[in-house]
């Protein structure tokens, strides 16, 4: 009797141990990190960005990723529906495309596809080259293809030498009435993340809707 009273007694030990040293989720071990709040508090940032860009050269684009990528922001590609050769953009050439094209203020080239949901943006980024001192035609056709009114546009172009200033001049007025139109600025190609996230990191964009 002694010796089957200590067994039991043994046999209730070992099982009270076991239960002490289980997980209490009953044994599904949950290494998933805890959720944490968004980052920072209404009004500190917009609501939704979008980065619309045109690149033919792929140095705008570079720097449209980079400020997409520092906001948080949508990203969407000016594609033209028939792309540009190099030929195209033979500046030398007076009758190569592009030259055709800014040389009638009134040209409009097509636009691949179309941005949908824009209505759903505060703020649009719009980034593009400078040719022959101004903006591709093709960025005057999507200004004009949406309504901006209450939404903030912020320009930024790449070139080698030119400023903004002409050619925001000239993008201004097609975004129609109600718009928020702030300064923009021109960066040369190879300019770093940086400097990009600098820029945008000091824009004086609407804060963030209240829900």
């Amino acid at each position: 009797m002694k010796r089957s009273s200590f067994l039991l007694t043994l046999v209730l030990a070992l099982c009270c141990l076991a239960g002490c040293g289980a997980p209490a989720n009953g044994g599904r071990s949950d290494s998933s990190p805890s959720q944490s709040a968004p980052t920072g508090e209404s009004g500190e940032r917009p609501q939704r960005v979008l980065v619309a860009y045109f690149s033919a050269t792929g140095n705008t684009e570079t720097l449209a990723r980079y400020a997409a990528q520092a906001l948080g922001a949508d990203l969407y590609e000016i594609e033209p529906e028939i792309p540009y050769t190099a030929d195209d953009l033979n500046y030398s050439d007076d009758g190569s495309r592009a030259s055709v094209e800014m040389g009638d203020a009134s040209a409009r080239p097509a636009i691949a596809a179309r941005m949908e949901g824009m209505e759903g943006y505060d703020v649009v980024l719009l980034g593009y080259p400078i040719w022959w001192g101004q903006a591709p035609r093709i960025v005057s056709t999507f200004l004009e293809s949406y309504d901006f009114g209450g939404k903030t546009v912020v320009p930024f172009c790449t070139s080698g030498s030119s400023d903004i200033g002409s050619s925001a001049e000239q993008l201004h007025p097609l975004c129609g009435e109600g718009v928020i139109w702030l300064t923009g600025r021109r960066f040369a190609g190879g300019t770093s993340y940086e400097e990009m996230a600098q820029w945008v990191g000091g824009l004086e964009l609407p804060p963030r809707a209240e829900q």
